[in-house]
């Protein structure tokens, strides 16, 4: 690893880079959000390449976004369906903004990454994998605690409600409109039986 790989997640860290990049749009992938960070100013004093900077900002986006996930999904003396819908709602809220930097990651460059870049489709896949796995464990806890009644796997189950999820995101920014939102809402309460 070059020194120019190690800095990144000094230079965006959680919490830290997100919101100037989404603000700045694709004017910002240079020097300007990076200003004020270090010494010098040049970008590939911080990153090795651009999908080097493209997984330093995943990273550091999801690792906001799962925290903010644990939050909601452990908070003591709630059911597991409980949780559930209210990480829902959590990320509901967000998508019917129109302020950019409130958008999920996935859903802003999820098939273009795919395409575009393999080291940032894992990164992307590996992120993904990890709010579905989540998922999993509440809705099996849910299975548990007797507040959540599915047919299937809970594997399944999650791997299908963040798939919806997802597709209604993209379909929520491409009308404009949070109808495909509450859709999937509504969708998700049956698949639960809540």
């Amino acid at each position: 690893m070059g020194p120019a790989e190690s800095r990144p997640v000094a230079v965006i860290g959680p919490g830290a880079g997100s919101a100037p990049i989404f603000r700045g749009g694709g004017g910002c992938y240079g020097r300007g959000p990076l200003r004020g960070r270090g010494s010098e100013g040049a970008f590939y004093h911080y990153f090795g390449s651009k999908d080097a900077f493209g997984e330093a900002v995943m990273k550091a986006y999801f690792a906001d976004y799962l925290a903010d996930m644990d939050l909601v999904l452990g908070e003591p003396g709630t059911t597991s369906a409980k949780l559930l819908m209210n990480y829902r709602r959590n990320r509901r809220e967000p998508q019917s903004v129109d302020e950019c930097q409130g958008k999920c990651l996935a859903v802003k460059l999820g098939a273009e990454v795919a395409d575009l870049s393999e080291s940032m489709r894992i990164a992307l896949k590996e992120d993904t994998t990890a709010i579905i796995d989540r998922l999993e464990r509440t809705i099996a806890d849910g299975l548990e605690d007797g507040s959540i009644v599915v047919d299937g796997a809970p594997r399944d189950t999650a791997q299908v409600l963040y798939d919806m999820w997802l597709g209604a995101s993209v379909m929520a920014k491409i009308h404009r409109d949070i109808g495909p939102l509450d859709t999937t809402t509504r969708v998700t309460r049956r698949l639960l039986n809540l």
